[in-house]
């Protein structure tokens, strides 16, 4: 070893020697004379708002219709404990209430050939699919679905998802980007807007179902981005009436954009046979670019789904976040939509009474002074009650009456806009009606 070697590895033995009793000291005073700094006094500068969730602005928001209901004595709309199957009647705490708070549009939840098909997939292929469909492989059951709601909407191919909402949030956030634009009706269902958040792009809204207003938003600033997305719904749900479909087409043509029908509450409602609003407007299914769907309303399921044309539905296999890394539908509830499916197309009726029961709850509700909104009596109407308080107390007085109601409050809708939201069955009677209606126009 060299002179100079062993001068650079005493001069480094030296320097960590000085490190360690630095570090020593500097422990020894720690332990000594200043014990370890807790964090509410480390930290005592930050508000108690923002590591409590009690209070989170979230919590104690809803802590003041809650505690204006109790003052009130009103029993509390939410969360009610329904025994059975929910439909046209309901089994709540041991009563039977007329049930208007229910998407079993024709009755499948429940239906004895699709608890059957539900069951024989159970046997056939348990009770989950474990993983993502790209890691745990396909059931035949879930392309079989897919391939029926494909030809559903005369489109090429379709994609289910295990959620409704989460099919709108992962294809809108994963198909559109910072470059382009989404517009979209007022009157869209949040998963829209959340959807449209995750992308990045721009959005603008236009009035509802003004399709001028539209026209004219896309004559100005279509240039000034790259995809242009144009969403609405098949059947609002909040207001139950439908978008102009056939210029819907023309306007989105026009400006080279793309357009997006949430079906959600349109599949089994509108059209002869309840293939929804392209059924009832005569429209082809290729003219609309993205069918969106659900499958817990009308098809007595859970998820949602994408149909459209086949270069779509490959980019959201392969890449959209909701699909790759979320477990695949479970093979009963696959089973059960696709048998409700079949029932469907093989029972018109049960679409037919449906659409007989709507109108005639608008028309009662009418006849009685009620303010229906918009609604065009298609399974959905709602009684306008300008004032959420004034709607909890309904609901309230309605639920002591054997109905069954749930009032849509602030910030759900404008405080003007609050309301009793009715979903009308196939199986609701038209005395069931006449009682709802009745018993509504007293209580109001």
């Amino acid at each position: 070893m060299t002179k100079a070697t062993f001068g650079l590895m005493e001069k480094a033995r030296d320097e960590l020697a000085k490190r360690f009793l630095n570090l020593k000291e500097r422990r020894e005073l720690t332990d000594d004379h200043a014990k370890p700094m807790h964090h509410d006094a480390q930290w005592a500068h930050i508000p108690e708002k923002f590591c409590r969730f009690d209070r989170h602005p979230g919590y104690e928001k809803m802590l003041v219709p809650q505690s204006a209901a109790d003052r009130l004595g009103l029993v509390n709309p939410f969360f009610k404990s329904h025994d059975g199957v929910a439909g046209a009647t309901t089994l709540i705490d041991g009563r039977t209430y007329i049930n208007f708070s229910s998407y079993n549009y024709l009755g499948f939840s429940g239906h004895p050939k699709i608890n059957k098909a539900a069951k024989d997939a159970i046997d056939r292929y348990g009770t989950s699919a474990s993983a993502s469909r790209l890691v745990a492989g396909e059931r035949p059951v879930q392309r079989e679905l897919e391939e029926a709601l494909a030809e559903l909407h005369d489109v090429e191919d379709c994609v289910v998802f295990v959620s409704g909402h989460a099919t709108n949030v992962s294809t809108i956030g994963y198909i559109f980007g910072p470059k382009d634009l989404v517009i979209h009706d007022t009157l869209i269902h949040n998963s829209s807007l959340e959807g449209i958040k995750l992308s990045g792009a721009a959005r603008r809204s236009f009035p509802h179902n003004d399709c001028a207003a539209l026209d004219s938003i896309l004559g100005d600033i279509r240039g000034q981005f790259e995809r242009v997305l144009i969403i609405v719904e098949g059947l609002y749900s909040m207001d139950g009436d439908i978008p102009d479909l056939p210029r819907l087409i023309e306007i989105k043509t026009r400006h080279k954009a793309f357009l997006m029908v949430d079906e959600a509450h349109a599949l089994g409602v509108l059209g002869k046979t309840g293939k929804g609003i392209r059924e009832h407007c005569g429209v082809s299914g290729k003219s609309v670019d993205i069918w969106m769907g659900t499958l817990s309303k009308t098809l007595a399921s859970c998820g949602g789904y994408i149909a459209g044309e086949r270069a779509l539905v490959q980019n959201l296999k392969y890449f959209a976040p909701g699909f790759v890394y979320s477990v695949g539908i479970a093979p009963p509830l696959a089973a059960c939509a696709l048998e409700a499916i079949k029932i469907m197309l093989d029972e018109p009726e049960r679409v037919a009474r449906l659409q007989e029961r709507g109108a005639q709850f608008l028309v009662l509700a009418k006849e009685h002074g009620i303010d229906t909104g918009l609604s065009q009596g298609f399974a959905v109407t709602p009684a306008i009650l300008k004032s959420s308080l004034r709607a909890v107390k309904v609901s309230s007085r309605m639920f002591e009456s054997g109905i069954n109601v749930q009032p849509i409050i602030y910030p759900a809708v404008e405080e003007r806009a609050a309301r009793l939201r009715f979903f009308i069955c196939h199986a609701h009677t038209e005395a069931q009606l006449r009682i709802a209606v009745q018993t509504l126009a007293s209580a109001h």
